[in-house]
């Protein structure tokens, strides 16, 4: 029995280099890389994510400034990481997100083509 693929609301990126994310849990803060980064969220690589359903706020820095939010973690991989969904976000740090995702989105089209 094959499982269908997760429906997805906006189109992701990996960042194959990764970008470091600062982000706080329980008042304890850490620092990870992501591995996708999405309009709606991103998936943080760490070994002992948070479980599902638990809040973090997260802090990234993009070209023209800091992209700051709070994120419910949707899925939880110990050894591996977390996928987060952006909660609340600042309307200028959502300007900065929109802003750079569409410059990736653009790059992964051209290195397709």
């Amino acid at each position: 029995m094959s499982i269908p693929p997760k429906s997805r609301r906006y189109a992701r990126v990996e960042l194959p280099k990764g970008m470091l994310v600062a982000w706080q849990h329980l008042g304890i803060r850490k620092v990870s890389r992501v591995g996708v980064l999405a309009v709606g969220g991103i998936f943080i690589s760490t070994p002992d994510p948070p479980p599902v359903g638990d809040v973090i706020t997260i802090f990234f820095e993009v070209a023209d400034g800091e992209v700051r939010a709070r994120a419910r973690i949707c899925d939880s991989q110990p050894g591996k990481g977390m996928g987060v969904e952006f909660t609340s976000m600042a309307q200028d740090s959502r300007a900065r997100l929109n802003r750079i995702m569409k410059v990736l989105n653009r790059e992964t089209v051209a290195k397709r083509a």
